[in-house]
């Protein structure tokens, strides 16, 4: 596993929002003092988004704000998704090589198509950026993202404020897929956290399992073998994403144990915020999209231009890829715990709306914490 070293990033509107739950990380010009101008009007940038299947965040966040954030900034992007199809994600990028768009932004299924995919760019000449998640042994130019290991070691502490000060309480785990590195990052960061109480003895580790894919479906299934071979007995669940997260509430539901058990997400999707609402599920990760997307404009705008300078100044972070050996520059972006108590801070932000949240078995909870 390995640690990301970087200065913490903040760009966008929503800035003072996003800063709220994260401890000393301050504000930071993210051109060091001045402002990157706009692209060349019109210029084709390409977008791979990775797949809808596992989370709505692709579709729902990241492309409609990619697309504004890219053509406020003169860009004319092309953003398309693979469906989680490896050999559709490389066609795609093909096409776009082919069609010679001035930077290609990625956000693969794996590393090893990513990696690929950023090899044939460069073979073009065309600069490359890692969306999301790093590609592991490529040769992309900048990496944007959220803090991973930030992520979640915010999961453990949610973790942990949920079960409270229970001796030996029973803990699963449902992790992210073992080929995505972000998965890595995340149980990197949850275990700084719980695995002090599980070798003090304080916590039990009944099962803990990384699920292909991030399938949903399997982190259920997962979860409940895990449950059954315990007893039923579990008192709390460190889900990796709010997709899991559900299939996890599914099980417990049928056990009559939803409400009971403080089950952890990422992604804060309008359903998790629901759960949460209802108290099915204790806590999410916010991820400001809208601050990742406007990075990613403004570091494709500046290379666009071939001003590497200025992209340069945005990526003031790094972090190490382990298997090709190197430091990336990275733009990284802070993260935000969300429990039932600031909710609303979701809502504010613009990336969810009180109507997606505010369904009729939950509105009472929204009218009291002043979401409408």
């Amino acid at each position: 596993m390995r640690r990301t070293s970087a200065m913490v990033v903040a760009i966008g509107a929503g800035l003072a929002i996003g800063l709220t739950g994260c401890g000393a990380n301050q504000a930071a010009s993210p051109s060091g003092g001045g402002e990157t101008s706009a692209a060349p009007s019109g210029v084709k940038v390409g977008v791979i988004l990775p797949e809808t299947a596992t989370s709505a965040r692709y579709e729902s966040f990241d492309k409609p704000l990619l697309d504004k954030a890219m053509r406020e900034a003169g860009l004319d992007p092309d953003i398309q998704n693979a469906q989680g199809d490896v050999q559709k994600f490389s066609t795609l990028a093909d096409g776009m090589i082919n069609a010679g768009v001035k930077v290609l932004v990625i956000d693969a299924p794996n590393s090893e198509v990513g990696a690929a995919v950023a090899k044939k760019a460069q073979a073009a000449g065309i600069p490359t950026i890692d969306y999301d998640r790093l590609n592991l042994g490529g040769t992309s130019d900048y990496y944007v993202s959220f803090d991973n290991v930030a992520v979640g070691k915010l999961q453990g502490d949610g973790l942990v404020q949920g079960v409270g000060a229970k001796q030996g309480a029973n803990i699963i785990e449902i992790n992210g897929a073992p080929t995505d590195n972000n998965a890595t990052l995340f149980y990197e960061g949850a275990e700084s956290v719980l695995k002090p109480k599980y070798d003090s003895g304080e916590y039990k580790l009944v099962g803990s399992q990384r699920i292909p894919d991030w399938n949903n479906q399997q982190g259920g299934v997962t979860f409940e073998q895990f449950l059954t071979a315990n007893g039923g007995q579990v008192d709390g669940v460190l889900a990796a994403n709010d997709g899991m997260a559900g299939a996890v509430i599914t099980v417990l539901k049928k056990n009559g144990l939803n409400g009971k058990v403080p089950v952890t997400g990422q992604d804060a999707s309008a359903e998790a915020l629901q759960a949460i609402l209802r108290g099915d599920q204790y806590m999410t990760v916010f991820k400001p999209i809208a601050q990742e997307a406007e990075a990613t404009a403004s570091l494709a705008a500046s290379l666009a231009k071939g001003d590497t300078a200025a992209a340069d100044a945005l990526a003031t972070g790094s972090v190490q890829d382990p298997q090709g050996n190197r430091a990336v520059k990275s733009v990284l972006l802070t993260p935000i715990l969300i429990t039932k108590d600031n909710v609303k801070v979701v809502v504010d932000s613009g990336q969810v709306t009180a109507q997606e949240i505010c369904v009729p078995d939950v509105a009472a909870a929204c009218t009291q914490l002043g979401i409408d």
